[in-house]
């Protein structure tokens, strides 16, 4: 009892040493990662989090991405061949009075240009500029002395348009219709750009094009919820680059009831190499206390793991063990209700 009474105070003055030693520390946030080797993680291979987040790599188009695609001129290259319903502007001088050429024309469905009353019509189709302005210049001098004219062309109404929205085929290429396809797959839109342009210079003069991607639908995670032995739940997710494991669970509306807060993030490993990540959720430290010490950035392909509830998916588990029992034991009970009512049929209207 001497020797309990004489630790008594020491006791209290540790104790109230620990307590001062708490305050003066204050809020200090701990970091759930841990590393499987048990060594200190450097700063470099530090999972992004919440607060610390990273810029993805550039983005590389695959399929099925959507991009659009402008090109801001389209200048035909040389030769070019007149077509109908090109539109031609033809200026004369030495014309008639009262009826001067200086107008754009349409080349009609036949391939001719009507140049008037007194000029008739002649045939441009599959003649080039210059060629176009010779045929004209010889047509006038039916009609006229000494006829200067000037042709240009103002709209190529034959050529097909390029401007619009693309899906990255599954073969990785890019239908441009009539200009044919190019392989853009795994390029960044720059890259793409260049291949499209050296693509389009086999049929334009410096083509200029702008590119975007309006659907990011080949980069995605993925959220796996257990069933609770009723099979897993799995959703696919594409991703901005800007999630956290707090986004994630907000996509796919919450946690389920027949989930556990056991949460992981499995990221796969760059390339062939065996050092996947798993890195392990605190859902109540990040919902209920605003942590961000394991509110990781969702990476590409990443697999958002949440681990069914237990007590539940033994209650489903014992349900499947006991439905045959309960539905032969109902088969027999209804047989036996069965027989039990012919029985006191026959005993009461037998005699009839």
């Amino acid at each position: 009892m001497l020797q309990c009474s004489k630790m008594k105070p020491f006791l209290n003055g540790l104790l109230a040493l620990l307590m001062v030693s708490v305050l003066l520390t204050g809020c200090r946030p701990f970091d759930h990662y841990d590393d499987p080797l048990g060594k200190k993680v450097s700063e470099e291979m530090e999972p992004p989090r919440e607060l610390s987040m990273m810029s993805l790599p550039a983005y590389r188009i695959a399929p099925p991405d959507v991009v659009t695609i402008e090109l801001q001129k389209m200048i035909p290259k040389p030769p070019y061949y007149l077509q109908s319903l090109d539109v031609i502007y033809v200026r004369v001088i030495g014309t008639l009075y009262d009826q001067p050429i200086d107008n754009y024309y349409v080349i009609s469905a036949e391939g001719t240009v009507d140049l008037g009353p007194s000029y008739g019509k002649l045939r441009v189709e599959g003649l080039t500029v210059d060629g176009a302005r010779d045929a004209i210049r010889t047509h006038l001098t039916q009609v006229l002395r000494a006829p200067e004219v000037s042709v240009s062309l103002a709209q190529m109404s034959a050529m097909q348009p390029i401007n619009g929205q693309y899906q990255i085929g599954p073969d990785g290429t890019v239908n441009l219709r009539f200009y044919g396809t190019v392989h853009v797959a795994g390029m960044t839109l720059m890259e793409a750009k260049f291949a499209i342009e050296k693509h389009l210079s086999h049929y334009l003069t410096s083509p200029v094009v702008s590119m975007d991607v309006v659907a990011y639908n080949s980069k995605s995670y993925y959220v796996i919820t257990q069933g609770a032995g009723n099979g897993d739940n799995v959703r696919k997710i594409p991703i901005t680059g800007n999630e956290t494991v707090l986004d994630a669970i907000a996509n796919i509306g919450g946690m389920s009831q027949i989930s556990s807060q056991k949460i992981w993030i499995a990221r796969p490993a760059p390339g062939n190499y065996a050092c996947e990540q798993r890195l392990p959720v605190d859902w109540a430290a990040i919902s209920s206390g605003a942590s961000t010490a394991t509110n990781y950035q969702i990476m590409p392909n990443d697999r958002v793991f949440i681990v069914e509830d237990n007590f539940t998916a033994t209650s489903n588990w014992i349900g499947r063990v006991m439905a045959p029992f309960e539905r032969a034991a109902g088969v027999l009970s209804l047989g036996a209700n069965t027989a039990r009512n012919i029985r006191n049929w026959d005993q009461d209207y037998g005699g009839y």
